[in-house]
């Protein structure tokens, strides 16, 4: 019962931290996971000085779960999380994109739909683009980066949330519509 109910807390603590925030790892790696491996290994100390093998099977059984898990869903955060945006307020998402202004020619209709980074530096952005014509799901099949039809530049991944909608996340400090390192405004050097 132990294993069970620590690492559905962990699952549901984890899933509530990635609807909410993008710096979900954070408080994931250094804060909860912490506490929850500390109070494992006192409770197995506990069982340990007691004498109580089935306590001490348990909460190893515990302790290695909670690990696995917690390093599963920490590198699956990116997806994770983005589905569960999707799942919850699309219809919001949706209706805030096609409001959006009309796109340049030969661009995709888009918008900001998440930026992380700190003061300037690291600054990561991904877009919810609607593609009308569907021509970046073989992009999102490959999961490769690249540079595909109506983005401005090349991108680290487009992922599909679900027809004709796509989450693409552009390498750090670029963005779209920006002259940068890129030249994600598509002009010649």
């Amino acid at each position: 019962m132990l294993p069970v109910s620590a690492v559905a807390s962990l699952l549901i603590l984890a899933l509530a931290l990635f609807v909410y925030t993008p710096y979900a790892e954070f408080p994931l790696l250094f804060v909860v996971m912490p506490l929850i491996c500390i109070t494992l290994l006192v409770v197995l100390v506990i069982a340990i000085v007691k004498k109580r093998k089935h306590l001490q099977g348990s909460t190893v059984l515990t302790l290695a779960a909670v690990i696995v898990v917690s390093f599963a869903i920490l590198k699956l955060q990116d997806p994770i999380r983005e589905s569960l945006r999707w799942l919850l307020w699309s219809s919001r998402f949706k209706a805030e994109a096609l409001a959006s202004p009309a796109p340049h020619p030969g661009e995709l209709r888009h918008m900001e739909w998440e930026a992380t980074g700190f003061a300037g530096v690291a600054n990561n952005t991904v877009y919810l683009v609607m593609d009308p014509s569907d021509a970046l799901h073989s992009a999102a099949q490959t999961g490769s980066p690249g540079k595909y039809p109506g983005i401005p530049c090349e991108v680290l991944r487009v992922r599909r949330l679900e027809a004709r909608w796509y989450s693409v996340r552009f390498y750090t400090d670029e963005g779209w519509g920006e002259q940068n390192s890129l030249d994600c405004k598509g002009r010649s050097r």
